[in-house]
């Protein structure tokens, strides 16, 4: 097998899934059927992830040729079929085969329409996929794109009541999202130019031919004295060309210092700010969550699972991976205000989830609050920031997907998310009760589990960061105190105390061997990662260092 399929298999395996399940060839196996081809994806991760070279940059990478058209004056557009992995990558993609099997592994309650559901669980994996693995810009985008339909259709068809409602209020936030995103992608296709593939327009080198410091900086120059005429100019998406600033031609309005303003602001700044709120509303980030908490409420447990544990994951990732890289000099400017955000993100959520009695919106608003810190973490633009915000994106997938298939557990056998409804339920479910302990004490920040480390090192980042203000980094600490308190006040009114079920004909059976499975292997998770932070911290070290390194 060649390292040309390893990470297209990633996709091409959940999508080939999709279709034998979705066009009825698995006929009454359709779960069988997509729980085998994340399971095959899952092996492969495993795989992939004993053979990553830590401490290397992008690996595994695949690149042909896509769509290329000439512009005529404007000069030629290329975009590439490119894929790659490197330590920012690589865990975030583990977490969405694991996340997607045990999601899979829980949707026996979906009885109507199994082909259809489970055909777009698996077309929304290979969206994801796509998305960490996307080193072009308009590849992601079309992924990035693609993963809307998938969750809009789970959640309409098989969410709640109130459905239609949160799948078009998702729908619409994301789309208006994208919009932002789109516009600012546009002008740097045009602004920036691919030096690879206009030195090969020109001649300079050869197809296969290595590529050095030396070329690179001679096709720059080139193009900064305009000696390059425009119709011999490629302008593409590659993420890397569009990552450095010295590949944007002279003249435009993403040019530093180019003079030109709007409100006060120049290009690069509302370029900045446009991208930001873009992948913001994917966090989602105060004031754009209010999409969120409907959703997880209408959702069905599976999807909240993957949209918890997964889709939130893609805005912290864009930040990281494209719109930080793209204005780094803007990012550090307004790194104060990204932290005041993420510490209002922090507040602002764990305020309204104590005073939840719903147990899904409690965790909704929960996880507003813990995405939170990923944001104050990537604003101390330092290595322990930056560390613990790459931390507590894989911590919290896996212990917001335990809360809410812990959530999930509760309503499949009463039906009712209120907490007003139960208390006492250790005297009935005592493994359920021993893994919700472990992940709601996991959740507030306890030592010893994942959560503790994702928001310590975040904190950590703030508090010795040069471009965050030290009051900003303490408000954001108060969340933890917020968090202890509605988590702590959970576990104590639903499992402790005398047993009072306001309905006496509920089941309160203890979890089956299903939800056992599925439950603990995510509480070991976290439990492992907590007492072993340094394996994920050597993954991510060098993609961090080498932006660090680069800001600095």
């Amino acid at each position: 097998m060649t390292s040309f399929m390893l990470l297209s298999l990633l996709i091409f395996i959940p999508l080939v899934g999709s279709a034998i399940v979705g066009f009825g060839f698995a006929k009454s196996y359709d779960r069988s059927v997509a729980i085998t081809a994340v399971g095959l994806q899952v092996l492969l991760l495993a795989f992939i992830a004993s053979a990553f070279q830590v401490g290397e940059g992008f690996q595994f990478q695949e690149s042909a040729d896509w769509i290329h058209l000439s512009l005529g004056n404007l000069g030629h557009f290329s975009s590439r079929y490119a894929l790659g992995m490197d330590g920012l990558s690589l865990p975030l993609v583990l977490l969405t085969g694991i996340i997607s099997f045990i999601a899979l592994w829980n949707s026996k309650e979906i009885k109507e329409k199994t082909a259809a559901y489970y055909g777009l669980v698996l077309l929304l994996n290979a969206s994801l996929m796509g998305c960490f693995l996307a080193q072009d810009m308009f590849l992601f985008y079309v992924f990035f794109e693609f993963m809307l339909l998938p969750m809009y259709f789970l959640i309409g068809i098989w969410g709640g009541p109130r459905r239609q409602y949160a799948s078009l209020k998702f729908f619409i936030y994301t789309l208006v999202g994208s919009l932002f995103i789109l516009i600012v992608m546009l002008g740097l296709s045009m602004a920036y130019i691919d030096p690879y593939e206009t030195a090969l327009l020109n001649g300079w080198v050869r197809a296969g031919q290595n590529f050095d410091l030396d070329a690179l900086l001679s096709v720059q120059k080139a193009v900064s004295a305009g000696e390059i005429p425009r119709n011999l100019l490629v302008h593409s998406f590659d993420i890397s060309a569009l990552s450095d600033v010295n590949n944007c031609l002279p003249g435009t309005i993403f040019t530093p210092n180019s003079g030109w303003l709007l409100a006060g602001m120049s290009g690069r700044e509302w370029g900045f700010w446009f991208m930001f709120i873009g992948f913001a509303i994917k966090l989602p980030l105060v004031p754009l969550h209010t999409w969120l908490p409907d959703a997880h409420v209408e959702a069905p447990t599976p999807i909240s699972v993957i949209l918890a544990g997964v889709l939130l994951k893609i805005g912290a990732y864009g930040w990281l991976r494209m719109t930080i890289p793209f204005f780094f000099q803007e990012a550090l400017q307004h790194a104060n205000i990204l932290a005041i955000l993420g510490a209002l993100s922090i507040i602002y959520g764990a305020y309204n989830a104590l005073a939840m009695k719903d147990l899904k919106k409690l965790v909704a608003y929960s996880s507003v609050s813990h995405m939170g810190f990923v944001l104050l973490g990537i604003a101390a633009f330092n290595v322990e920031g930056w560390q613990g915000a790459i931390f507590q994106l894989v911590s919290h997938g896996i212990l917001s997907a335990l809360l809410f298939l812990m959530v999930g557990a509760i309503y499949t056998r009463t039906g009712d998310r209120d907490m007003d409804s139960y208390s006492g339920l250790a005297q009935l479910m005592p493994r359920f009760t021993l893994i919700s302990g472990i992940a709601i004490f996991a959740s507030l920040g306890l030592p010893g589990f994942s959560g503790f480390i994702g928001e310590f090192f975040s904190l950590m980042g703030s508090f010795t960061s040069v471009y965050v203000q030290p009051g900003v980094a303490i408000f954001g600490g108060l969340g933890i105190l917020l968090g202890a308190g509605y988590l702590l006040w959970t576990f104590q009114k639903v499992y402790l105390g005398p047993l009072y079920l306001r309905d006496s004909s509920w089941n309160l059976a203890d979890l089956t061997t299903l939800e056992s499975i599925s439950m603990y292997s995510l509480g070991i998770c976290g439990i492992l990662l907590g007492i072993f932070p340094g394996s994920l911290f050597r993954i991510s070290e060098a993609f961090v260092l080498q932006w660090i390194n680069h800001i600095s």
